[in-house]
């Protein structure tokens, strides 16, 4: 009895340091859906058009930004010395292709997920990594963003090798705060997913799923 309880004690070791190993973010439920906070961007014409459904992995977000954008937040802590590798799922349907998505006329896409770190008392002082599925740059590319230095896109996927398929894309956000930002950041603040044509003014479709963040 005694090396039955020794080896059950173990085994609930190991199954919770796997489970704290791996922090997922959003569920995807019609819920969760109407509780997240919703940014318009400021002169963007239209929202883009969140909702939710399922596969057979799962719930997923549909995102359809038809000269649109808005984005859905949500504040999370999330501990990077713990679990510092975001872990993305998401395919691009419509994307926008023949734009310049480091200008400010084409600084749009059709699906992203932002990173922010708190630096300061006002959100324009925060910080963050943009990373997007781009429709004309390629994957490992990354700039400024051409509205604030605070913000930096760095690609993960590309139309150009997966449209309209479900790609996963996996990035170290800790080591990103530190290459882009030169920050040492132990805790993020916040994440947030956006589908933006508001430059543009295109149309894109596009779905997220399964975003968590992992230790490796």
């Amino acid at each position: 009895m005694l090396k039955f309880f020794y080896i059950f004690f173990i085994s609930l070791i190991f199954f919770n340091s796997a489970f704290a190993e791996k922090v997922n973010i959003f569920k995807f439920t019609q819920q969760e859906l109407s509780k997240l906070d919703v940014r318009k961007v400021r002169g963007a014409d239209n929202k883009t058009v969140y909702s939710v459904g399922s596969n057979e992995n799962g719930n997923f977000l549909k995102a359809v930004a038809d000269n649109a954008a808005s984005g859905l937040g949500k504040e999370v802590k999330i501990d990077l010395n713990k679990t510092p590798f975001i872990n993305i799922t998401w395919k691009i349907e419509k994307d926008l292709q023949g734009i310049n998505e480091n200008s400010k006329k084409g600084h749009d896409f059709a699906a992203r997920v932002f990173a922010v770190k708190k630096t300061g008392a006002t959100p324009l002082s925060n910080r963050a990594i943009n990373y997007v599925f781009s429709s004309n740059s390629s994957v490992g590319q990354s700039w400024p963003s051409p509205y604030t230095k605070k913000s930096i896109d760095n690609v993960l996927a590309t139309t150009k090798d997966n449209l309209n398929e479900w790609v996963t894309v996996k990035a170290n956000v800790k080591e990103d705060f530190k290459k882009f930002h030169n920050l040492d950041v132990n805790e993020l603040d916040g994440l947030a997913i956006m589908a933006d044509t508001d430059n543009s003014k295109m149309k894109s479709i596009s779905y997220f799923q399964n975003i968590y963040f992992s230790a490796d």
